[in-house]
């Protein structure tokens, strides 16, 4: 489910970024080894991973876009956080 409250959008003339958060139930570890699997078939480029107590963090870039893959147990949920941003190039004058 989309967490909108704990998400956030930007957009300006040079910068486009967002994180958005979700939860659900589902096993943290089987949840981040599903992620970088999609991600890696659909062209982005693992930079980084690092896994402490259920936490998972992952690291990816794709044609100047990077995107930090965060998933994490809480009490009751498995949380993502999806942070994408991309620099863009500012308007002509």
């Amino acid at each position: 489910t989309y967490v909108e409250a704990d998400s956030t959008i930007i957009e300006s003339p040079n910068v486009k970024a967002a994180r958005l958060v979700y939860r659900g139930r589902i096993e943290p570890d089987s949840l981040a080894v599903a992620l970088r699997t999609t991600l890696e078939a659909n062209g982005w480029r693992n930079i980084s991973s690092t896994t402490a107590q259920k936490a998972h963090t992952q690291v990816y870039e794709k044609g100047g876009n990077s995107l930090q893959v965060l998933v994490w147990e809480g009490f009751w949920f498995t949380y993502v956080e999806l942070t994408a941003s991309r620099a863009t190039a500012p308007p002509a004058r």
